[in-house]
């Protein structure tokens, strides 16, 4: 039976229903391996609500074996790899969506984390025009979230920790996208930032990992500017290195810096108050961003 990683068997600690599923996953992944014929060919690895699995099929090809918690980000992965089929992002081989889990191409370890950041949001920015195809009519609006969004802002309190201008700011934000028929339509990665890229054989960089929507392609700089947020400390000077990674993806992705720096507001509000009760240094660099792409 598959030996769990001791950070996938961590996952049980998060609330009853991981523990079930990390308790059952040794036995699902035997049951896949079988079912499709699979070597294992490494070590176990993990994501943040993963494991995978280095195999190799029956005629030697290696791949990726990727059984994911069952939750809704995740649950429509299989849908935005098959319409992309590897232009731009890793190639699916085979797919149980009812299981969650998916045979992806084995692509290398190196992520863009290994990358100085500005060129890193070029590779992201050049990977956009590829990505933003068309969205297949099974995905979720972004519009039907801009309206959730929109009433959930409007009810939250004056005097919170996220200042109440920006949340101001971002429900009308919300409230104008909620009905511009931009905000759909295309198909939207999401969480495309310095660990979702991978270098591979067949191409120098690839997307993994989508959380799809049928969206609008101005949607997604968000997490390139939040993440590898150490970095952008250690510059001493927060603000220009924030509009630095911002107008680089704006440039190289031929984005309206003007939409695009929208949906970073509304992105990086809804991100502080998410964080409130856990992460008061996730509020902060939040409204630090949300303030310097406006500046």
């Amino acid at each position: 039976m598959v030996r769990l990683p001791g950070g996938v068997r961590g996952m049980a600690t998060r609330d009853a229903s991981w523990a079930a599923w990390v308790d059952r996953l040794p036995a699902l992944a035997d049951d896949l391996l079988q079912e499709w014929d699979l070597a294992r060919d490494g070590l176990a690895q993990h994501g943040n609500c993963a494991l995978v699995l280095p195999v190799r099929s029956r005629s030697g090809d290696a791949a990726m074996l990727k059984i994911t918690y069952p939750h809704e980000e995740a649950a429509l992965e299989h849908l935005a790899l098959q319409h992309w089929h590897g232009h731009g992002a890793v190639r699916l081989l085979r797919a149980d969506p009812h299981r969650f889990a998916l045979l992806l191409e084995r692509l290398h370890d190196e992520k863009l984390t290994e990358v100085w950041d500005v060129e890193a949001c070029e590779v992201v920015a050049g990977l956009y025009g590829r990505l933003h195809v068309p969205a297949p009519p099974q995905l979720t609006r972004l519009s039907a979230w801009c309206t959730r969004w929109q009433s959930d802002l409007a009810g939250l309190p004056r005097g919170g920790p996220v200042p109440h201008r920006f949340v101001e700011q971002a429900r009308a934000i919300a409230r104008d996208f909620a009905s511009d028929p931009e905000t759909d339509g295309r198909l939207v990665h999401t969480d495309l930032h310095y660990l979702n890229v991978l270098s591979s054989d067949r191409e120098p960089w690839l997307a993994i990992d989508p959380k799809p929507l049928s969206g609008d392609p101005h949607y997604e700089p968000a997490p390139m500017l939040w993440n590898r947020w150490e970095d952008v400390v250690a510059s001493g000077r927060v603000r220009d290195a924030v509009r630095r990674r911002f107008h680089t993806l704006v440039d190289v992705g031929g984005l309206d810096e003007d939409r695009a720096r929208a949906w970073v507001v509304l992105r990086e509000v809804l991100y502080a108050v998410d964080a409130v009760d856990d992460d008061p240094d996730g509020v902060t660099t939040s409204i630090t961003i949300a303030k310097a792409v406006q500046d």
